[in-house]
């Protein structure tokens, strides 16, 4: 996939349950980055507009119980071009109707559609992901199989792309960092992707 020359708007999927780290970590990446291409071209378009978005504008509550405030809710959310659904515990989630068809629906227009850890469970729920390579948790990877077994659940990958289908899953919590930076390198440049991960002295793990 060529680069991007405008800025791209992510959303990231917030709910309750939600592993704060799953969200927080490619949320940091992606907005570290547009903070840097500035350091690097002062002035310049900003690579990534990030938001969270929930069912609605009521705080969601993360897994360990931190609070977040979603910037949008699904009904007016504006355009979306890489959606993240994040992973904890989902179940909740899953079984949520309108979040499910938020999810289905958004991934027929998006760049990229990526998932943190068991995300994975609801992308494939909503029927985005239904086939192919995919990772998630170590913890599930096994669950992931058996419920979906149309899927071939890699391990010890921290992410696994399929490009044709324009969707990206990752391993568990840290992993989401791993797999942004990724994805900063692929739809904006390397040389961002590394800048970023030094900005948060993260040491980028790569496939």
């Amino acid at each position: 996939m060529s680069p991007v020359f405008h800025t791209l708007q992510v959303a990231i999927l917030a709910f309750n349950g939600v592993e704060a780290l799953d969200l927080a970590g490619p949320y940091e990446v992606f907005t570290t980055a547009s903070r840097m291409q500035q350091r690097i071209a002062p002035g310049s378009a900003n690579p990534f507009d990030v938001s969270c978005v929930a069912r609605d504008h009521q705080a969601v509550q993360a897994r360990a119980g931190m609070a977040l405030l979603p910037t949008h809710s699904f009904s007016d959310c504006p355009p979306v071009d890489v959606l993240v659904v994040p992973g904890g515990v989902v179940e909740g989630a899953m079984q949520c109707a309108n979040t499910l068809a938020w999810v289905a629906s958004l991934h027929t227009r998006t760049v990229l559609t990526a998932s943190v850890c068991t995300g994975a469970f609801l992308l494939a729920e909503s029927g985005a992901l239904r086939n192919g390579p995919v990772t998630t948790h170590w913890e599930d990877q096994a669950d992931l199989a058996a419920r979906y077994p149309r899927l071939e659940v890699r391990s010890g990958a921290r992410w696994v792309e399929q490009e044709q289908e324009r969707l990206i899953t990752s391993g568990g919590i840290s992993a989401g960092i791993d797999m942004a930076l990724h994805i900063v390198a692929r739809l904006a440049n390397e040389a961002l992707a590394l800048r970023t991960a030094k900005q948060m002295e993260f040491q980028w793990t790569r496939n």
